[in-house]
This record gives C-alpha cells, structure tokens and sequence, in this order.
C-alpha cells in the first residue's frame, strides 16, 4: 500500500518556507505520497495555525495524526538534528582539499606536471586566500574569536582587523611570484606570530577554543589545523627566499 502525508507548509510571492521544501523532501525520499497544501498568505497561514493550536508551519500529518515541523518530521524517521552540530573540521578540509585541486589544476595546465616547489607554494597560495575570504566574510566576528588567544592582538587590536588582508595579499602574491622581499616577510611575521600564540593557547595554558582560521562563527577547535595554517605561512615564506 502506498504511504501518504500531508503537508502543510507557507508559499507566497514573497516567502517561499524552506522548512516546507525540506519537509517534502524528506517525506518523498521515505517512500510517501505528499499532498500538498500550500498555504499562499499570511491569513492563511494564521487561520490554519489557529485553527490546529500551532504556532509555526510546515505542519506534517501522517495517518490523520499530526507529526509537527521539520524537526519533529525527522524525529520522526529516527534521524539527528539538521545542520551542523558540535565541533568539526570540515570547513578546513574543504579549503585544503580545493587548495589541492586547484593546484593540480593550474600546474598541470601551466608546466603538465603536478608535483614540484611551485606546486607546495600554490597549494600554500590558495589556502592562505580561501582562509582570507572567509575571516573578510565578517570582520568583527573574527576579531571577537581572534583576540581571545592571538598574542599580538591582545595587545593591538587593530592587528586583528588587519591581520586577514596581510594573509590575502600574501597568498595572491605567491600565486603573482612577486619578488621575496615583498612578500615573504608579512608571511613568515604572522605565521610566526600565530604560531606561537596557538602553541601557547592550546599547549601550554591548555585552553579550549574555537579557531578564527575559518571565521568567527566557526565551530573549528583551536589546534593542530590552526597551527597548521601558520606553518604553512611560515613555509612559503623560506621557500620563497629559498627559491
């Protein structure tokens, strides 16, 4: 026998309820057979509201029995909260994995190789600006998480607030090959700085925080993947007065 559901969820021309689309999805993907109501105003909306004793929509009801919301529906078919939950390290993996392609990609169209010097920079380049972007989405929710444990921004907040377009203008010089001089020492400076600042922070006085590597809302734990970062930093920076 088929299942069915009915759902009802808010669309109008000026507000299409994303809840609702995710509701539909996921009932569909369960196998069930979806009638669906699409409330198309706001009085609409609050006459079925009230009239259900509901304060929010979509609204599922399955065999004449009403499930809920989005969440509900999903506890419902036994799975987790939606969205990220807790600590995780995907949005540095996700940088670093696109740094790598993006390398593979460039070289192997520019030299037809993929391993070389030029490759370990480029990866370096790539990362330093991904990372660069996504402090520069929101300044000041950066700087918040970024002072809490950087050495030289405790004292000089204003190195916090610069501290991403040095990161940016390192990496997109790498990639230009600008002369060493011009470059390698901001890399090297705050690659150090931040260095330092993570061994001290995590190591030493053993504190627990989130890393600004990925922005100020980040759920990324302050660790190995920040101190990576700026070993990265640092390593551009010899190999460019190396090179």
């Amino acid at each position: 026998m088929s299942k069915t559901a009915s759902l009802y969820r808010m669309v109008t021309d000026e507000h299409i309820c994303p809840y609702g689309l995710r509701s539909k999805d996921l009932l569909e993907r369960k196998g069930f057979s979806v009638d669906d109501h699409k409330l198309t105003s706001r009085e609409e909306t609050d006459r079925f509201q009230a009239k259900y004793d509901v304060k929010t929509t979509p609204q599922t009801f399955i065999n004449d029995e009403r499930v809920g919301g989005y969440d509900d529906l999903r506890s419902y078919f036994d799975k987790g909260p939606a969205g990220q939950t807790g600590t995780t390290y995907a949005p540095v993996i996700s940088i670093f994995a696109l740094a790598v392609l993006l390398t593979a990609a460039m070289q192997y169209f520019v030299a037809g190789e993929f391993l070389s010097v030029r490759s370990l920079m480029l990866f370096i380049a790539f990362s330093m600006v991904m990372l660069a972007v996504q402090k520069l989405q929101d300044l000041y929710s950066f700087t918040n998480s970024f002072i809490t444990y950087d050495l030289l921004a405790m004292k000089w907040l204003r190195y916090a607030y610069i501290y991403p377009f040095i990161e940016a203008y390192a990496g997109v010089a790498m990639v230009a090959e600008l002369p060493a001089l011009a470059v390698a020492p901001f890399s090297i400076f705050i690659g150090c700085v931040g260095a330092v600042s993570v061994i001290k922070a995590v190591y030493i006085d053993k504190r627990e925080l989130k890393c600004a590597c990925v922005g100020g809302d980040s759920n990324v734990p302050l660790g190995f993947v920040s101190l990576s970062e700026n070993l990265f930093m640092i390593a551009g920076g010899l190999i460019m007065f190396m090179y």
